[in-house]
């Protein structure tokens, strides 16, 4: 291949254009993306890395060496945007539940995981809609940054030992110790079973049955209808809020005090590689509504209130 390199840099054909550099580096947009994400546990933030990453690989596009040095670029990114950051975490991480009828009080500065719109990602992609789940996400975010970087480096994209010990400037022996202790912890967090694969098990039909009866009984204020849904031992949690419910009973109550007071619209969507509503009371967007599910019960129910979020699921 004849690189055409970038304006001052020395060139081997002429000065790269945008049509040119896209042509390199826009095969993997979308995946190195998805790995910023996991990552940094934000939309946002991964974003802000992506931009770092393109700027660097444009103006380092004479060393271009595919997929594994955009990679490189991408993780060392986000690893100096994490630098001295606390995690990303849900509010069930940073305290306990709430008894009903207490004060939920005003945001928390977080900071908060956010979700994934799985629209971003090609139906094909299984292996990317499986790592974005908001448990292994949030799994990460337990680790230190090295060791996030080391455990998706590794068991998501299967890069060698001594591949990410290139990658992170660091020694094979660091790496493995970073993998064994970063998979300790995630092992501790992560449901046997993912979320793609129970709603594989519960199917197409199955699915449907159970988004209409959720918009069904959402619409309708239904509090019973819904606390069927649940298991005894459900969560619901609503960042940026740190309040948050534990048990069926207690959301119960929540809900008919607190919530279906108004009337809401619910329309259904894919976060996180879960079930998701986004949910509209009086015509405007309020909530994305994120569940996590075990068979057709409902696990656990994330109510992401922040309007940047909820904006890319509108």
């Amino acid at each position: 291949m004849t690189l055409r390199i970038v304006g001052s840099f020395r060139t081997l054909g002429g000065p790269v254009l945008q049509q040119d550099f896209a042509e390199l580096v826009g095969p993997y947009r979308m995946e190195l993306h998805v790995h910023c994400y996991r990552l940094t546990g934000s939309v946002r933030d991964a974003d802000e890395a992506m931009q770092e990453a393109m700027l660097g690989a444009w103006r380092m596009i004479d060393r271009f060496e595919g997929r594994a040095w955009l990679y490189r670029l991408a993780t060392n990114a986000c690893l100096r945007l994490l630098h001295g950051r606390p995690p990303r975490l849900l509010p069930a991480d940073r305290g306990p539940a709430r008894a009903v009828g207490a004060d939920l009080d005003g945001p928390s500065a977080g900071p908060w995981l956010e979700p994934y719109p799985d629209r971003l990602i090609p139906q094909e992609r299984y292996d990317l809609r499986e790592s974005i789940e908001l448990a292994f996400v949030a799994a990460l975010q337990h680790l230190p940054a090295d060791q996030r970087a080391v455990l998706i480096l590794r068991e998501v994209l299967a890069y060698s030992a001594a591949e990410v010990a290139d990658a992170l400037d660091t020694t094979v022996a660091s790496v493995n110790g970073a993998l064994q202790r970063a998979r300790r912890t995630v092992a501790e967090r992560v449901p046997e079973r993912s979320q793609q694969e129970n709603l594989a098990a519960l199917g197409a039909d199955g699915e449907r049955e159970l988004v209409e009866a959720l918009v069904t009984a959402g619409e309708k204020g239904d509090v019973e209808a819904i606390r069927a849904r649940l298991t005894a031992g459900a969560r619901f949690t609503m960042p940026p809020l740190a309040a948050w419910f534990d048990g069926r009973d207690d959301i119960a109550r929540f809900l008919a005090g607190r919530v279906f007071t108004t009337p809401w619209r619910l329309v259904p969507t894919r976060a996180g590689g879960r079930l998701a509503f986004v949910c509209h009371r009086e015509s405007q967007p309020a909530a994305l509504i994120v569940l996590a599910l075990d068979e057709d019960r409902i696990t656990e129910i994330t109510a992401f209130l922040d309007p940047a979020v909820i904006e890319r699921f509108g």
